[in-house]
């Protein structure tokens, strides 16, 4: 069995980076797997350090300079394990996610990275729909990006890459500062083999960006940035906003 290891990068987090580590410990007891959970405290100036280093098994890293493509990359500097799964501190992981991604690796060996969607608790059921339908219209862009070997698709927080492989495609770009830093994960890593995005490895998250910026302009920026990185080879959108519960 691969080892697998965690890293989450926490910006003032302290409201939701207790039941994120939670989430991840109570998985991982579950499933029995060897695992390293890296929290990677990117800046924060609220308690996100003092609660994540309480639980026992967690280590803390600090990365000062403030951005989650500069935290994503200390965090995997900071593990050692095979596989590492990416995830944000908003994030809970659900009963049988570690088992599906280790099935999924041990099933292909050649595969570098693996993805899933979102399920967002925290949204009214008539705006999970049209998260749900934005995925299945992304899925086919995915299928056809496959076809044409231009790419793939991965979800921010929800992928998990081989090590040796993401060396291989050149590690994180640190240039990138938050729209885009997935899809230039899929893009570089489906040149080096096979990204496998599935419905059946999801992740629950809080729909607290939706909610504030609305569905349609946040899935339309992602979609921007999705076509950008891909073909153009660059986020178009450089700034984005912090968006924290009170």
């Amino acid at each position: 069995m691969a080892k697998l290891a965690f890293v989450i990068p926490a910006y003032n987090e302290q409201a939701l980076i207790g039941q994120c580590v939670e989430s991840v410990l109570k998985e991982v007891a579950r499933s029995g797997a060897d695992v390293e959970i890296v929290v990677v405290n990117n800046a924060s100036t609220d308690r996100t350090r003092e609660i994540a280093q309480s639980y026992e098994g967690v280590v803390v890293v600090d990365e000062t300079k403030k951005g989650l493509v500069h935290a994503r990359a200390a965090g995997f500097e900071a593990t050692t394990a095979e596989l590492v799964a990416n995830i944000d501190s908003d994030t809970m992981v659900p009963e049988g996610w570690v088992t599906t991604v280790l099935d999924e690796f041990a099933k292909n060996p050649k595969l570098v990275a693996l993805s899933g969607p979102y399920i967002y608790y925290d949204l009214s059921t008539w705006n999970r729909f049209l998260v749900r339908l934005f995925y299945y219209v992304s899925y086919f862009v995915y299928l056809v990006a496959k076809l044409f070997r231009v790419g793939a698709m991965i979800q921010g927080g929800n992928f998990v890459l081989k090590r040796d492989a993401w060396i291989k495609a050149g590690g994180y770009d640190t240039t990138i500062s938050f729209y885009g830093e997935d899809t230039d994960v899929a893009v570089r890593m489906s040149k080096v083999g096979p990204v496998k995005w599935t419905f059946g490895l999801p992740m629950l998250t809080s729909g607290r960006r939706l909610e504030k910026e609305g569905v349609f302009r946040t899935g339309a920026t992602y979609v921007l940035n999705f076509f950008w990185v891909t073909f153009v080879g660059r986020p178009k959108t450089k700034d984005y906003t912090d968006i924290r519960p009170h």
